[in-house]
């Protein structure tokens, strides 16, 4: 998975860092059901897999930075869109897919994978403030802003895959 963020983010990663980070998300990255988001547009040219990867490395990267769960980052980085349909054709029975998408994200990831609170919060609360209720968890708020800064980014492009200035760790 590492591969894909640095070619679609065009990183220097650093080989400890690239090590890390594929084992705090190894047991999510090979399973089928992860490489299915790569079907589904999500904002303009970016796949779902693409944007979930892409909130999962920087919010990884900030949380590892800041002495925070970096792992449970990761993780629900990589989960907080894991709903298995295409919100641009089908809309949820439930209501309204801004409000809605949390919660089945978090019942599809609770199906296949097992989470703790951090990342269980990461994934409900990740679209704060428009939903109510607020992150509990500093590793949410990160996750959550890394999201909106992601998919910002996405959107600016006009359709064309974004390029984030080259990473330094530190």
């Amino acid at each position: 998975m590492i591969e894909l963020i640095k070619t679609k983010l065009n990183l220097k990663v650093d080989l400890q860092i690239k090590h890390e980070y594929n084992f705090c998300i190894s047991d999510l990255a090979d399973h089928d059901m992860i490489h299915s988001m790569d079907a589904f547009a999500h904002h303009r040219s970016i796949t779902r897999l693409e944007h979930c990867l892409h909130v999962s490395y920087l919010s990884y990267l900030a949380c590892r930075k800041m002495g925070l769960d970096y792992q449970s980052a990761a993780r629900g980085g990589l989960l907080h869109d894991f709903y298995l349909y295409d919100s641009h054709v089908t809309k949820p029975d439930s209501g309204i897919h801004c409000f809605c998408h949390p919660n089945i994200a978090l019942e599809n990831a609770t199906k296949y994978f097992p989470l703790n609170d951090v990342e269980k919060d990461i994934i409900v609360k990740h679209m704060w403030p428009v939903t109510i209720s607020p992150p509990k968890y500093k590793e949410s708020f990160i996750v959550t802003f890394m999201d909106k800064y992601c998919a910002s980014r996405e959107a600016a492009q006009y359709g064309g895959r974004f390029k984030i200035a080259q990473q330094t760790q530190t």
